[in-house]
């Protein structure tokens, strides 16, 4: 892969080897020092998997425009890899990357059922089966659309849905995400750069230059002979580090609960209320992380607010007498926080394992260290979101219920 990459204009390689590190395994170590800021590695666009690359292939791009409607980005990507892993011959560069890309995941698609019960209850569980199942409906319909429509660019026994998800874990946990000058998004797999491990003590340091389509990866901070180079993915939780990219960090800061809010849309006066939700930067179907600095996000309480409007509260709010960002009535906003601690409740009740008991059998090495159980059971506290909002709850709720008793008086 090295060498393919040199040929075509990589540069920065010589000053960096791949190796095997305990806690974070494969990585790239510098082979000289570097001074935060200085450009460590740059990645020519002809190299990039892209979805402009696939669309331009000879073979797979006229598939891929004649699909109607266009495939996913995630899924168009997919398909590209598969595609350059299934020929026999030519693509060498590329199959060169491929080959050096690992050939399992640790994501929590791929848990067994034992490994997800230990975080059974948590949003990470629910989101990783409801993901399984969309992967497998995904699948399905790729075969009908594209890949039964083509055997001989697309051999199925090459293209089955283990290599789909496959595919799919090799581009959430490697590939890079940009927002360019024109507002377009970019998803970009660079070989070699992809091999660079997630630290927090680094700034963001890779960057796409829209002018050449090259990548290139910065110096986050400085670096000594022998330092493992990293880069950083951005402030995520565990339960998303777990779900895209396989690992977990203990006692990570930015661990959150993905809290989901969602009103049928057969409920009194559903468009007036969604025409308001969405003037709050807000959906009918809208999830909100719940975090230990922020354990009740004022778009919460908006959204609820803004769900419980009735026929009075929308023609005050027309005549701009109401605004959803404050409360509505002291009584309301007692509705509100009475059901936000009982379903917090119910969802607590929910979890198999107790918070304590988790906790006592990770400080017993219950779990073997690094395993799937094991980073569950990391992926699995972020829970403790829930006890403090818990308690941040029912004091608002019992100061709301004074005021009304000292009315009622």
């Amino acid at each position: 892969m090295e060498n393919w990459l040199k040929k075509v204009g990589a540069t920065g390689l010589d000053d960096l080897e791949l190796a095997d590190f305990p806690v974070t395994g494969r990585g790239a170590r510098t082979l000289r020092r570097f001074k935060r800021g200085e450009r460590i590695l740059t990645i020519p666009s002809d190299c990039l998997w892209t979805v402009e690359h696939a669309y331009a292939d000879p073979l797979l791009g006229p598939v891929l425009r004649s699909t109607q409607p266009p495939l996913s980005v995630e899924d168009t990507l997919a398909i590209y890899l598969l595609f350059v892993r299934s020929r026999e011959s030519g693509y060498d560069g590329p199959r060169s990357h491929v080959a050096a890309l690992p050939a399992s995941y640790s994501s929590s698609i791929f848990f067994e059922n034992d490994e997800l019960e230990v975080c059974a209850g948590t949003s990470l569980y629910t989101i990783t089966k409801q993901l399984e199942q969309r992967i497998e409906d995904d699948y399905r319909g790729l075969v009908m659309r594209v890949l039964g429509l083509h055997p001989d660019l697309f051999p199925l026994d090459k293209f089955t849905i283990a290599d789909y998800k496959w595919a799919l874990c090799s581009f959430w946990s490697r590939a890079m995400d940009f927002v360019l000058p024109d507002g377009k998004s970019l998803r970009v797999l660079a070989p070699f750069a992809d091999m660079l491990n997630h630290s927090p003590d680094v700034v963001q340091c890779h960057a796409y230059d829209p002018l050449s389509g090259s990548l290139s990866v910065l110096a986050g901070k400085d670096y000594e002979v022998g330092d493992q180079v990293s880069i950083f993915y951005g402030s995520i939780p565990n339960n998303r580090l777990l779900r895209l990219y396989g690992f977990v960090m203990p006692d990570n800061p930015n661990d959150s609960y993905d809290l989901v809010l969602s009103t049928h849309p057969m409920a009194p006066f559903y468009e007036q209320k969604q025409k308001l939700w969405a003037l709050a930067g807000l959906d009918s179907i809208s999830t909100i992380s719940l975090t230990l600095t922020d354990p009740l996000p004022k778009h919460v309480l908006q959204y609820l607010r803004i769900q419980r409007l009735d026929e009075s509260d929308l023609a005050a709010i027309a005549l701009r007498k109401l605004d959803t960002s404050a409360k509505i009535s002291d009584s309301k906003e007692i509705e509100i926080l009475r059901f936000i601690v009982e379903s917090i409740g119910s969802l607590l009740d929910s979890f198999e394992i107790r918070l304590e008991k988790l906790q006592e059998q990770l400080a017993e090495g219950v779990y073997p260290l690094g395993g799937n159980a094991w980073a569950a059971a990391h992926g699995e506290r972020e829970r403790k979101q829930f006890i403090i909002t818990a308690g941040s709850m029912r004091k608002l709720w019992k100061g709301f219920c004074a005021v009304d008793v000292v009315r009622e008086v």
